[in-house]
């Protein structure tokens, strides 16, 4: 292994998260996640020798296990704190960034990728909203919510608090967030009868 070993390679891996959620991914190449993460390009292609998509790959699966981790948690408590840390984790990295960052995994889904050709990374960024979607729906299940409606309600969470996240950078406002929290508050209260 490179010098510093597996926290050099994870210290690459939550760069390369912080530059997509900022620049997007086609905006930004390796040597700039390289320095972003004070490591050694070197050290980058050795541990992700298939490159960039390699690279993006785990930062979209880091970013998405470091969101599920908060949900899994908090969950347990109900869906209402589920979805309390959800909107409190975005409305503090859209705020401590200045409006600079998003999400890296919505970051990844809209970018063309090439004809005929599923990048790797957005796989993976298929794979993390399904599984933030599967645990929601969960959590609403066990707390009362009919099936169907605990999968429609758990998307529309993921797909309304994804796209106020981009909002609140575009309006560098977090008025959307606070306005979509309210609604989606509201919406489970209803579907589990609290």
């Amino acid at each position: 292994m490179a010098n510093g070993g597996p926290q050099t390679r994870q210290r690459i891996v939550t760069g390369a998260a912080d530059m997509i959620s900022r620049r997007g991914l086609n905006a930004t190449s390796i040597r700039e996640m390289a320095k972003h993460a004070e490591a050694p390009l070197g050290s980058t292609y050795h541990y992700f020798p298939e490159g960039k998509q390699q690279l993006a790959t785990e930062a979209v699966r880091y970013a998405g296990e470091s969101v599920a981790r908060i949900l899994r948690k908090e969950l347990q408590v109900g869906p209402a704190a589920g979805l309390r840390a959800f909107l409190a984790l975005w409305r503090g990295i859209v705020i401590d960034t200045g409006f600079r960052a998003g999400c890296p995994v919505l970051a990844v889904s809209i970018e063309e990728p090439p004809p005929d050709e599923t990048p790797p990374a957005l796989a993976a960024a298929a794979e993390v909203f399904d599984d933030w979607e599967n645990l929601l729906a969960a959590s609403l299940r066990e707390h009362g919510a009919a099936p169907g409606q605990a999968e429609q309600l758990a998307t529309l969470v993921v797909a309304a608090v994804e796209g106020t996240v981009a909002m609140c950078r575009a309006k560098r406002s977090i008025q959307p967030l606070d306005r979509t929290a309210e609604q989606l508050q509201a919406l489970i209260a209803g579907a589990v009868g609290s």
